[in-house]
C-alpha cells in the first residue's frame, strides 16, 4: 500500500487528538483503505453487544463492556474507499485544521511508568502461577493469560505510517486504525474473524495454537497442547452456532499463516434466519475460548479478578457491521493503544495444564512484536 501525501498524515494525526470519531481499516488481501467517520456528536454506546442488533456502522467492543469501556458504534456519516477519496472527503470537511474540535487525551494525564523487560517478566511469572494452579487441579480446561507493556514513541511518529506499515507487512490480516473520544486511539493487526458474510450465509473461525515461522517454512507438526486448545475453541463455537439453530459446515483444523506466526484454524459456514439478531450472536460468541477460556463464564470471571490489569479494547471485537449487507468483524488481537507520546501493546496466549511460563512468555513477545515492528526502525523485541 502506498503512503498518502503528508497533508493527510497531519490531518489524521489531528483527528486522532479530536472529538471526531473515525476508523480506517483494510481487509485481508486487499490494498484499499476504507474510512468510516462520524461528523459530529457522541458515538452510540451500549453496555453489551445486544445493543447492536439491527444496527449498521463501525463496531468497537471491549473484552469486558462497562461504563469506562462501552461497546461503541461509529455512525457512517462518511464511508470512503481509497486514499484519493478519503483525502477528498476529509479536505472538503476539514479544510481549516484549526477548526477540528480538540479533546483531552483519554486515560491518565500523566505518562505511564516504563517498566523493564525483567520487571514485566517477573510480574508475568507471578500471574502465570495463579493461572496454572487451577488448571492443574482441573478447575478449568483452558485459561487465556494476557499482558500489556508500554513504550515511548519516536518523535517523528505518525499514526498513518504505522497503519500503512502494518498493511504492507501483514497482507493476510485485517489492519485497523480506530479513534473515538471514548476509547482513544488504537492500531491493530488481526487474523481472527468472529463474524463475516451477509445474510443468510455467515462465516466464523476457531483460531488457536501458535508457532513462529522459521526460514519462511510453515511447520506441520503441532503439539498436543496446541491441538487440545484448538479443539476447545472449535467445540465451543460449534455449540454456540447450534443454539441458534444454524445449519453448519465445518472445515479444519488446518495450519494458517498470520504474519510471522502460524495458527491452527477451523472455518465455519452457517445460516442465520434473523440477520437483525447479529448482536445476540456476537454476545453469545464473545469472548470465545481463544481469548478467554473454558468453562467460559467461570474463566471470564477468573481472568477479570486475577489477570491484574484492564484489557480495555484488546481481545474485543472490531470491524464493520451491517445486518442487511456485508459484515466483516474481527477479534481485536495484535493491537496497541496510542496515548500521547507512548503506546501500550497487548498480547496473550492460551494456558493449559501442560503450559510453561517460559514458552508462554515467548509467545507474548512474538505477538507483541507484530505491532512493535510498525512503530519505526529498530522497534523490535527480537
Amino acid at each position: 500500500m502506498d503512503r498518502p501525501e503528508l497533508h493527510l498524515h497531519i490531518l489524521l494525526d489531528k483527528l486522532a487528538e479530536s472529538l471526531i470519531s473515525f476508523a480506517i481499516y483494510r481487509l485481508p488481501w486487499t490494498d484499499e483503505p476504507i474510512l468510516v467517520l462520524q461528523k459530529e456528536g457522541e458515538v452510540e454506546k451500549s453496555d453489551n453487544l445486544h445493543g447492536v442488533n439491527g444496527k449498521k456502522g463501525f463496531l468497537f467492543a471491549p473484552f469486558q463492556p462497562n461504563a469506562t469501556h462501552p461497546v461503541i458504534l461509529i455512525r457512517p456519516d462518511i464511508y470512503a474507499i481509497g486514499w484519493n477519496n478519503i483525502m477528498q472527503y476529509l479536505s472538503d470537511i476539514y479544510s481549516d485544521l484549526s477548526q477540528i474540535p480538540a479533546s483531552e487525551p483519554t486515560g491518565s494525564s500523566e505518562e505511564k511508568e516504563l517498566l523493564s523487560e525483567s520487571t514485566l517478566r517477573e510480574t508475568y511469572d507471578k500471574v502465570f502461577s495463579d493461572f496454572i494452579t487451577p488448571l492443574q487441579k482441573g478447575t478449568f480446561d483452558k485459561l487465556v493469560l494476557s499482558r500489556n507493556a508500554t513504550y515511548p514513541l519516536r518523535e517523528d511518529f505518525y499514526i498513518i505510517d504505522a497503519f500503512v506499515t502494518a498493511c504492507n507487512n501483514y497482507p493476510r490480516m485485517m489492519i485497523s486504525l480506530t479513534h473515538t473520544p471514548v476509547s482513544g486511539t488504537w492500531i491493530g493487526s488481526t487474523p481472527e474473524i468472529i463474524l463475516s458474510g451477509q445474510k443468510p450465509t455467515w462465516q466464523t473461525v476457531a483460531l488457536a495454537g501458535t508457532m513462529q515461522l522459521v526460514d519462511e517454512q510453515i511447520p506441520s507438526e503441532w503439539s498436543e497442547k496446541d491441538q487440545k486448545e484448538q479443539l476447545f475453541v472449535s467445540d465451543y463455537i460449534y455449540n454456540v452456532l447450534k443454539s441458534f439453530k444454524s445449519k453448519i459446515e465445518q472445515n479444519g483444523p488446518y495450519t494458517a499463516r498470520a504474519g510471522n506466526l502460524v495458527h491452527l484454524k477451523t472455518d465455519f459456514r452457517f445460516s442465520l434466519k434473523k440477520s437483525k439478531r447479529l448482536g445476540d450472536l456476537l454476545n453469545a460468541l464473545h469472548p470465545t475460548p481463544a481469548v478467554c477460556g473454558l468453562p467460559k463464564d467461570e474463566a471470564y470471571r477468573f481472568i477479570l479478578s486475577h489477570e491484574g490489569y484492564d484489557r480495555s479494547y484488546y481481545s474485543g471485537i472490531i470491524g464493520w457491521i451491517d445486518p442487511e449487507d456485508i459484515t466483516n468483524l474481527y477479534v481485536n488481537l495484535r493491537c496497541m493503544h496510542i496515548d500521547g507520546k507512548q503506546t501500550t501493546l497487548y498480547a496473550g496466549g492460551g494456558i493449559l495444564p501442560s503450559s510453561t511460563a517460559d514458552s508462554e512468555w515467548e509467545e507474548t513477545l512474538f505477538k507483541m512484536n507484530v505491532m512493535k515492528k510498525c512503530l519505526g526502525p529498530d522497534e523490535t523485541f527480537l
